[in-house]
């Protein structure tokens, strides 16, 4: 077990509170592992009727995942990083089969492995400082812990917008596309929590209780432009479309790709597609373990961290796309015995 993740029982409720506030939460495998051991142990325990995550304190319920350590080892082989994702994939499988119901909360920053550890949730709490988005195509890495998976069921090509852009949504925007199942005042949080652990069984209605009205999503007036300009799976269409337009909207979605990586925008759109048609959620896994073992020691996921988290200098010197054998031997099967498998305490 680690310090930075806090788990308690308390009443009826097993908790899981992210600790580790100075980087937003942000998980590394220690904090995995920790998290997986507890769903063990609540799986079994007769008290625990619900599980609930959220953060400890903080600006944020979790950044995603510790990305600088994971590119220092991208530069030597990257088996830490491996080691890292293996552990991390398994806990959102591990969620996303879990055999009690989970309710995340998503107070705050929610990206990356932030959102594989709340939409494997069947209650999903959004509030008014929520900030989700997946953003890895702008350090050189693509939308993993599931991002295949639920990104390609969103309404339209809006999964294709988020994935390519990591437009950044607010809690509203969550509840419209279904990201969020509830959109809470962050004030009533601890009264929902107190609340459900008291009485699981009435965990859906004790947020609709506390919940208040969703409001406009700003969104949704792009979706028709969304669906037109993102219509296509090739990355070279989506950029003509965006091109060929003349609109405010479009300009301003190519300046943001123009920032993006060229090779992990082609994987993203890729991902997506093939996670639309998958029907186990650990194909998923499997699918997205390999193309993270390739993509970590590439030269972009090391050149982006390196302009976006460590010298802060914003100006990536991207590696030019990928041919579509290129993208192929990403997306490539591991071997055998080098790929994903899941937790061992993981429910079919």
């Amino acid at each position: 077990m680690t310090d930075e993740v806090i788990v308690a029982v308390e009443g009826r409720a097993g908790r899981l509170r992210l600790n580790r506030p100075k980087a937003i939460h942000a998980l590394n495998r220690p904090m995995c592992a920790s998290m997986l051991d507890a769903l063990d142990a609540f799986g079994t325990d007769g008290r625990v009727e619900v599980v609930m995550i959220d953060h400890a304190e903080g600006r944020g319920f979790c950044a995603g995942g510790d990305i600088r350590a994971a590119a220092e080892s991208g530069k030597t082989g990257g088996a830490e990083a491996k080691a890292f994702f293996f552990t991390e994939y398994q806990l959102n499988h591990r969620l996303f089969t879990y055999e009690k119901p989970v309710v995340a909360f998503m107070d705050g920053i929610t990206m990356g492995g932030g959102v594989g550890l709340s939409l494997p949730a069947r209650l999903r709490v959004a509030t008014e400082n929520t900030r989700f988005a997946m953003p890895e195509t702008g350090i050189g890495l693509f939308p993993d812990v599931g991002g295949g998976w639920y990104l390609s069921r969103l309404p339209g090509r809006t999964g294709q917008f988020l994935a390519l852009t990591g437009h950044r949504l607010n809690g509203a925007e969550c509840v419209a596309l279904g990201l969020a199942t509830h959109l809470l005042p962050a004030a009533r949080l601890d009264e929902a929590k107190r609340r459900i652990a008291d009485a699981p069984d009435d965990r859906a209605a004790i947020l609709d209780d506390l919940s208040e009205p969703a409001g406009e999503a700003p969104i949704l007036a792009h979706a028709e432009a969304i669906d037109r300009l993102f219509a296509s799976d090739d990355l070279d269409e989506v950029l003509a479309a965006l091109d060929a337009d003349g609109g405010d909207f479009a300009r301003a979605q190519r300046a943001v790709l123009a920032t993006k990586s060229p090779q992990t925008m082609k994987v993203a759109l890729r991902l997506l597609k093939e996670g639309g048609g998958m029907t186990d959620f650990a194909d998923e896994m499997a699918q997205e373990y390999a193309v993270a073992c390739r993509i970590v020691v590439k030269h972009d996921f090391i050149e982006g961290v390196r302009a976006v988290i460590v010298d802060k200098d914003n100006a990536p010197r991207w590696s030019p796309a990928p041919d579509a054998a290129g993208i192929d031997a990403i997306f490539a099967p591991l071997p055998e015995a080098q790929a994903w498998t899941p937790h061992e305490g993981a429910r079919p």
